[in-house]
């Protein structure tokens, strides 16, 4: 995070859902390297804990950590209510959770892509909607949704996640323009393939995911976008380039070549007569 983003935001109070793993994480350890406050989520109590115990330790911020799982509809409510009880002005949201699932979508167990939808869109759209009013009142505030690069095309054997990717970011482009005249800046962060757990939990195939970034790169590229204003930010090079060229090439084609690199080996065969 550059250096007037932590003049700028500390002291301040910061929500960050999935704050146990990946990217999460390193956003909260770059926020609290700000000096910025953490309220921290996610289901496992016992990484939050150990990393609320870190981040406090290593840069003399306070901590505070709430287990909770956002598949379940009521919780975005209850993250909000405790934030409330505990007197804590988040002037830093940050929508963070999300997890994808390989496979061909008929297959899917419907369960686990209604539970997709209600982390990676349903919960976004609650936080967001319960802590903007505050910001808007006290004209300042920050929302960081961080969606993908598959948010700019149809993805094939993770078409559903793909989806409340482009839901994110086309959420993010308007309520940061709604936002703006209230001094509240929102952007999306876009990142590509991670060194994160993500591909492991999704089941996507190695080579899916060959060029990765650091996810304290991906969450500086986030951070410093966000203080700045920006309403989109594409993390690295090469993945915006590859956001651009898309844009050239009809989309029926970005989708039969998406098709060809996700699809599952037995699926990649020569058909033989």
């Amino acid at each position: 995070m550059d250096v007037s983003a932590r003049g700028r935001w500390r002291g301040k109070w910061a929500l960050v859902t999935g704050a146990s793993a990946g990217i999460g994480r390193e956003l909260a350890r770059q926020l609290a390297a700000g000096g910025v406050n953490l309220v921290l989520t996610a289901r496992r109590n016992d990484r939050l804990a150990q990393l609320a115990l870190d981040l406090t330790a290593s840069y003399n911020v306070h901590a505070e950590t709430f287990p909770a799982d956002l598949a379940r509809s009521d919780t975005p409510r209850e993250i909000f209510r405790f934030t409330q009880s505990k007197n804590l002005p988040i002037e830093i949201l940050v929508n963070n959770a999300g997890f994808g699932k390989y496979g061909e979508f008929f297959r899917a167990d419907s369960q686990r892509l209604m539970e997709m939808l209600q982390v990676n869109v349903a919960a976004v759209v609650s936080l967001t909607h319960l802590y903007l009013p505050a910001m808007a009142e006290r004209r300042s505030g920050y929302v960081l949704i961080v969606s993908s690069t598959a948010a700019y095309q149809a993805v094939p054997y993770i078409a559903t996640y793909a989806a409340t990717k482009a839901f994110e970011l086309l959420f993010a482009e308007g309520v940061a323009a709604e936002m703006r005249s209230y001094g509240v800046n929102i952007c999306c962060l876009c990142p590509g393939s991670t060194e994160t757990d993500f591909h492991k939990v999704a089941g996507s195939p190695p080579r899916t995911s060959r060029r990765r970034e650091t996810a304290e790169k991906v969450a500086r590229t986030g951070l410093e976008a966000l203080a700045a204003g920006r309403p989109v930010v594409i993390s690295g090079r090469q993945n915006w380039a590859n956001v651009e060229m898309q844009r050239l090439v009809p989309r029926r084609l970005v989708t039969r070549v998406a098709a060809r690199l996700f699809a599952p080996p037995a699926q990649r065969e020569p058909k033989t007569r």
